[in-house]
């Protein structure tokens, strides 16, 4: 994302009235609510956004929607690929940036099947280029109808094109990490890492920020990792507030994104915790796990604030 600072750009929830019907007004608070944090950037229509569960018209009004509460303060991408031919990808990916986006992203599983190669890949990926002439484009490796993850030589190669600009990273592996960093350096394009696992490692290697799931519940914290991270008198809070992340990580992992909906009701956020998604019961011991989990982020924010 060549106009964002290093940062934290979130993966958009999407609210929802308890009819199922998209929430505005939650929408405007939701994308306020990241601003005020301190977001570099935002996401929409991504799979926290329950992009598969959305209408084609929905997706485009949702992502006009965040674009006209951004107003400009940071740049939006949005996800503009989904099954059909490619042809009506490469249509619907014209209609996304229309809508105001600064890059439209590709979804690395959607463009070629799980059994065919990099080669069939690479392919279309160059015929959407040519079908798409003009329109900044970015990937995200998600993990949903599979993960495909790109080689660091596929996205060197895809970024010296110019038109690549966002990477949004799912492979869980610093050294693949640091490679494709290492292929794509000189250019105008950002790395954002979705893994807490290894967070400030990759911040220190390069990458332009993080894009996880974990700023669905505190997003002030990400933004104070990824401003802090090589602060030389902060790394004892910055191991904490990453091994806060990583302890935790299944509570916020489990029947998500209702676990994140429901931990933003505990802090006030007006929004309801339905979703259009199948993704498991909201159990008492779920709930129990949220709530004992803002407790501990509560007592983290408390002593950050004393070094911040």
């Amino acid at each position: 994302m060549k106009n964002a600072s290093k940062g934290f750009i979130p993966v958009m929830l999407m609210p929802f009235q308890n009819d199922g019907q998209i929430d505005y007004p939650a929408l405007t608070g939701l994308t306020e609510m990241y601003l005020k944090a301190g977001a570099v950037g935002l996401f929409a229509n991504c799979l926290s956004s329950e992009m598969f569960e959305l209408s084609a018209e929905e997706r485009l009004q949702s992502i006009r929607h965040i674009v006209d509460v951004a107003g400009g303060a940071v740049p939006v991408v949005a996800t503009g690929t989904f099954a059909g031919a490619l042809n009506e990808q490469a249509d619907f990916v014209k209609q996304v940036y229309e809508a105001g986006t600064e890059a439209v992203i590709v979804i690395t599983g959607l463009l070629a099947a799980q059994e065919e190669s990099d080669a069939v890949f690479n392919e279309r990926f160059h015929r959407l280029l040519d079908w798409t002439s003009g329109v900044p484009l970015g990937f995200y490796e998600c993990p949903e109808p599979y993960k495909r993850v790109l080689t660091a030589e596929q996205l060197g190669q895809f970024v010296a094109t110019g038109r690549v600009t966002y990477h949004k990273d799912t492979c869980l592996d610093i050294e693949q990490i640091r490679a494709k960093l290492a292929a794509t350096a000189g250019h105008k394009f950002g790395l954002y890492d979705a893994y807490m696992g290894h967070a400030v490692e990759s911040l220190k290697a390069g990458a332009a920020g993080l894009s996880c799931i974990q700023g669905n519940f505190f997003p002030e914290l990400i933004v104070w990792l990824c401003r802090n991270y090589d602060n030389a008198s902060l790394q004892h809070e910055v191991a904490e507030v990453q091994e806060f992340f990583i302890k935790n990580m299944g509570v916020m992992h489990d029947v998500y994104p209702t676990v994140a909906k429901y931990s933003l009701k505990q802090r006030g956020v007006d929004i309801s915790t339905f979703t259009r998604r199948k993704v498991g019961n909201f159990t008492g011991t779920v709930r129990a796990g949220v709530e004992a989990l803002y407790g501990d982020y509560s007592t983290l924010s408390r002593q950050l604030e004393l070094v911040a």
